[in-house]
């Protein structure tokens, strides 16, 4: 038998610290491998870290509500020698009794010089040490934050992505009071008006807070509307529905709806790049990677499609299901929300007759789409009954033109009218 400590993985990049929402195994609890031992909260998903071994826990190092970083310890396990030497945790070794030392004289201490203090990272040479790893550096990047600015709140003034997230909301929050200001205003007394009742907000809904608050600032949104008649696309999708199935997937609209938006994405690349103003450059983005908006208990989480264009159908639903199912169970990591270049919203499931989403930033483009309703159409020659789709295009006008806007959504429109076009173009 050996003890193992289990620590904390690496999460994803940009991940620095998460926070621990609860602890699912006690000491004695006999545990398989990959079974879950706590569940924690990112800045972006709720995730259960799994054990990486068997064994009988004998130890639990952490509490709902502690803040961990990478290779912090969870818990100590009991584990057969096989079990223990696979396992990728911290093996710690049996202590072994040392023998009965005689007594021995109390040694002289000599009093140490003192020790100097630390460098401080000032300004030497007309250059200045920025203490911040590379992953804080691209955050702040993507941010626009000059991270020269930023002050570190750790060791010997190390700098955080929360420091740059602080750093941000201070931008954002000395802009002024105007309109689209994103300055947090204090709430007048509300309890004058009857009882309330107060929960604090969980990471990911202050992230979601924060986000749209800075993309509502820093990008000029206009939302373009259109209607598609979706009625030979959805006897098209019930007639392939079931192979898919057997393939792992459901052939669903939103499935459909990355398909078609990804091939159109390589028509009209501008909805596809991002903004850099700090630099007065448009970047263009070769990959093609698909964010859907999934709607859970925790809160909206947007799992990415990684080079949607170059996937068949089935392939896309196969994927959106599983990220669909593990974002929902908690089973998601980090990393599969990062790296977006477009996001769909489909709220047909739910309702409504059209909305304007907030572009996700540092996206130029954001599709939302409502529930399809049977409506009289002029069609053939008279009117008989369709099946209407509402589509809402937000864009960047910064970078997206209205005329541009109006032709991808007049593409994307012609494609779910004529399901052919997933065969001939996609």
């Amino acid at each position: 038998m050996g003890r193992i400590i289990i620590n904390l993985p690496d999460l994803g990049e940009g991940v620095d610290s998460v926070d621990v929402v609860a602890v699912l195994v006690s000491v004695g609890d006999r545990i398989e491998e990959e079974q879950s031992l706590i569940e924690v909260e990112t800045e972006k998903a709720s995730v259960e870290v799994p054990s990486s071994t068997a064994g009988t826990v004998t130890e639990i190092h952490v509490e709902g509500g502690d803040v961990l970083s990478e290779n912090a310890p969870i818990v100590t396990l009991e584990a057969a020698e096989a079990e223990a030497n696979a396992a990728s945790g911290e093996v710690v070794p049996e202590p072994v009794p040392e023998p009965a030392k005689r007594p021995e004289a109390a040694p002289v201490v000599e009093s140490a010089p003192p020790t100097p203090p630390p460098p401080s990272a000032t300004p030497h040479d007309g250059m200045k040490s920025i203490p911040a790893a590379p992953t804080v550096r691209r955050f702040a990047r993507e941010v626009g934050v000059d991270i020269s600015t930023v002050s570190g709140t750790g060791p010997g003034g190390r700098i955080s992505i929360d420091d740059v997230k602080a750093e941000t909301t201070r931008l954002l929050t000395d802009a002024g009071a105007g309109p689209g200001s994103a300055a947090a205003v204090a709430l007048p007394d509300l309890e004058r008006f009857g009882p309330v009742h107060r929960e604090p907000m969980t990471k990911i809904r202050k992230l979601t807070a924060e986000n749209l608050s800075r993309a509502w600032v820093t990008v000029p949104q206009v939302t373009n509307h259109e209607i598609a008649d979706i009625t030979d696309l959805e006897e098209f999708r019930n007639a392939f529905k079931e192979r898919v199935e057997a393939a792992g997937g459901k052939l669903t609209m939103t499935a459909l709806l990355v398909k078609i938006v990804a091939t159109a994405l390589k028509e009209y690349p501008v909805l596809n790049a991002a903004v850099d103003m700090a630099r007065q450059e448009i970047v263009f983005r070769y990959s093609i990677n698909i964010g859907i908006a999934v709607d859970t208990d925790r809160g909206l989480l947007v799992p990415v499609i990684r080079g949607a264009d170059g996937k068949n159908l089935t392939g896309i639903a196969v994927e959106l299901d599983d990220l669909a199912n593990r974002a929902r169970s908690k089973k998601l990591k980090p990393d599969e929300m990062q790296g977006g270049t477009f996001s769909i919203s489909n709220l047909g499931g739910i309702g409504g007759t059209g909305f304007s989403p907030i572009v996700n930033w540092p996206e130029v483009a954001i599709l939302g789409v409502s529930r399809g309703r049977i409506q009289p159409q002029w069609h053939e020659g008279a009117f008989r009954p369709r099946l209407i789709m509402p589509l809402s295009l937000s864009y960047d006008h910064r970078l997206v033109d209205g005329a541009d806007a109006a032709r991808f959504l007049a593409r994307l429109k012609d494609a779910l009218e004529q399901p052919m076009l997933l065969a001939l173009d996609g």
